[in-house]
């Protein structure tokens, strides 16, 4: 219990210190860009067209909403990272002990042991982003409301009533399954990969092999996160998931699905995935009264 309190303390604080950078993310993500495109240099000195980055976009968000702007969205966030700790660690420990309890524990290292452990981490997982995901639909629609510059999600509890008085329990759910697919599939190709590197690449009787495969396993996971983040850009688009007022500010798909196929046919699969060195896109214009690319 006091593990579970100090890791629900340790991820608040880490929340709010990580709060801003997320809500920008999330702002480029859905496509809204509040400033025109701006002359720069990339990596290797030459001169560019570049999209404004992290401190430009919150200069931008603190001139219209002051520094509390940085935070819309914070209470909710807070409540899914309290409840999804506490849900991840009793599933661990109660409900897969019970599980599993009876079956004999393989050899620590082996295949079978990593797909156990990984199995278990992924029903964890699992459950606290369905019992969580209310909370994570209401952050975003706290955050992505600032393109309409509406106030309609304005706290949790308020929020709460109006998504079940205009949509009724499946609001709660909007793009729950492209986040459950990058979840599982993130935590399957990096578990997978760190053992394939640590069982074939490393061996044993080489000096320092537990920060080796400590760092492999820091690897293999920036590694799953790139390939899964589109995933993260097809749940924005799901329909409902953010607020009403984003077209003509964004597009709106009927699921996330169509998100998809829009985004792969446009060759835009990774926006937001840099907030520094924004490229332009390439083929795109920039509409100033829309605030987004076309």
């Amino acid at each position: 219990m006091a593990d579970t309190f100090g890791q629900v303390v340790l991820g608040a604080g880490l929340t709010v210190l990580s709060h801003p950078l997320m809500y920008i993310k999330v702002l480029i993500q859905v496509g809204h860009e509040p400033l025109p495109p701006t002359l720069g240099r990339n990596l290797f000195g030459r001169q560019v067209q570049q999209l404004p980055g992290l401190f430009a976009y919150a200069k931008h968000i603190i001139k219209i909403d002051g520094r509390s702007g940085l935070y819309n969205g914070l209470g909710p966030r807070l409540c899914a990272g309290a409840i999804g700790t506490v849900v991840h660690s009793n599933v661990l420990q109660v409900g897969l002990k019970t599980l599993l309890g009876g079956q004999q524990k393989p050899a620590e290292g082996s295949l079978e042991h990593v797909v156990n452990e990984t199995t278990k981490e992924m029903i964890a997982r699992s459950c606290a982003s369905i019992i969580t995901h209310p909370f994570h639909v209401i952050t975003l629609r706290c955050m992505v409301q600032f393109i309409g510059r509406e106030t309609k999600y304005s706290g949790v509890f308020s929020s709460i009533v109006t998504v079940y008085r205009e949509e009724g329990v499946w609001g709660f759910f909007a793009g729950l399954i492209p986040r459950l697919l990058a979840d599982v599939l993130s935590l399957w190709i990096c578990n997978l990969l760190a053992h394939a590197f640590n069982t074939y690449a490393i061996d044993d009787s080489m000096s320092h092999t537990g920060e080796i495969k400590n760092c492999s396993q820091a690897v293999t996971g920036f590694f799953a996160s790139m390939l899964t983040y589109p995933f993260l850009l097809w749940q924005l688009g799901c329909r409902n998931i953010c607020s009403k007022g984003l077209p003509p500010y964004a597009s709106v798909y009927p699921t996330w699905v169509d998100c998809w196929r829009h985004l792969s046919r446009e060759g835009n699969m990774g926006r937001g995935n840099s907030l520094f060195f924004r490229k332009l896109p390439a083929g795109k214009t920039y509409a100033f009264d829309q605030k987004r690319f076309f």
